[in-house]
């Protein structure tokens, strides 16, 4: 690192990869050094803009630079190797949600970093939106009583994906694993790992040999927190339009959260308090940004905001999910985690 600035790279150019180079510009602390994607016009594009050196060869681009950070927006199914070859140069790496394809490949990911003195860090977006700033907040402060459900909705819309998030092979999931990752981290953070999670899905496939095949559009979990609580989550993205909203119920009041706004009703529905927020992506961008150079560089001051074992619990329930889905069963995320041998129970 030089001149305290993180010599950084970002590996992949998607909507989502463009909208982190643009937050980091704004960034002191970032020297973008280069891009990487495999569509050599988008790459030139962007280096030009950004004036960075541009790679269509991953490879080459971890081969030919000592970076301090790799920023992953691309498919792991294409740059695995390379995020890998990376923390072995003492590369810190900060990946696009999700964490990993799997549980087990999120956890090699976390031991390598381990070994190699880096950070593997996720960008749980949703963690620097003022509005679930302010309903996290609101939870801490004890101002509503015993919750006893959680109903969380997250539509992606009908925007169009790339073709290989249909392919299990390559994107290791469909929906619950790319589409609503940020919003299971809410729950989980907010509330504790779920003691028990139960999942149906489904797809829009004309047969069974083809539903197998592809990934989930849809998909309804159910959580058991304990005697006292559970939660259900939808997600899909057969239908729209594109919303995200978590509704928490308590003994005494009803909470709402959207990335646009927060609101505290009565049990009779009256609303007591709305806060309307306009923070954009761009906004929460740059503060998780600020926070992932505070955990590369304090990482005992930066709690468990982007810890890989939070994530690692996140993906827990995304696997238990996929777990249960395939054995029509309940399935316990904490069984997950002991075979990452960091948790205990």
């Amino acid at each position: 690192m030089s001149n305290n600035r993180f010599k950084t790279a970002f590996l992949g150019l998607s909507d989502s990869g463009k909208s982190l180079v643009e937050a980091a510009s704004h960034i002191d602390r970032f020297d973008i050094a280069a891009v990487a994607d495999k569509d050599t016009a988008v790459v030139e594009s962007v280096a030009a803009c950004y004036k960075c050196e541009a790679y269509d060869d991953y490879r080459q681009l971890i081969m030919q630079n000592q970076l301090d950070c790799l920023v992953v927006a691309e498919g792991m199914h294409c740059c695995e190797e390379y995020v890998r070859m990376a923390m072995r140069k003492g590369c810190n790496v900060l990946k696009v949600a999700p964490m990993a394809r799997d549980f087990e490949e999120a956890t090699e990911m976390v031991k390598l970093a381990d070994e190699e003195g880096v950070k593997y860090y996720v960008t749980n977006e949703l963690r620097f939106s003022e509005s679930f700033c302010a309903f996290r907040e609101y939870l801490g402060s004890g101002q509503i009583e015993q919750v006893y459900l959680v109903n969380g909705i997250c539509i992606s819309g009908i925007e169009p994906e790339p073709a290989w998030h249909s392919d299990w092979k390559l994107s290791g999931g469909g929906v619950i694993l790319h589409n609503c990752y940020d919003m299971i981290d809410q729950i989980v953070s907010n509330f504790s790992r779920p003691e028990r999670v139960y999942c149906l899905f489904t797809n829009q496939a004309g047969d069974r040999q083809q539903r197998l095949y592809l990934t989930e559009d849809t998909a309804v979990i159910n959580m058991r927190f304990g005697e006292n609580m559970i939660g259900n989550l939808i997600v899909s993205k057969a239908f729209g339009p594109q919303r995200e909203l978590l509704n928490v119920y308590g003994k005494n009041k009803v909470l709402s959260v959207s990335s646009e706004h927060f609101e505290i009703s009565d049990n009779h529905g009256l609303s007591l308090e709305r806060f309307d927020y306009s923070d954009d992506r761009g906004c929460r961008l740059k503060k998780m940004l600020a926070s992932f150079v505070c955990a590369v560089e304090t990482p005992d001051n930066n709690s468990d905001w982007v810890s890989s074992d939070a994530n690692l619990e996140n993906m827990a329930v995304i696997e238990s999910s996929y777990l249960s889905a395939r054995t029509a069963m309940p399935e316990d995320p904490s069984r997950i985690l002991q075979m990452s041998g960091r948790f205990s129970g």
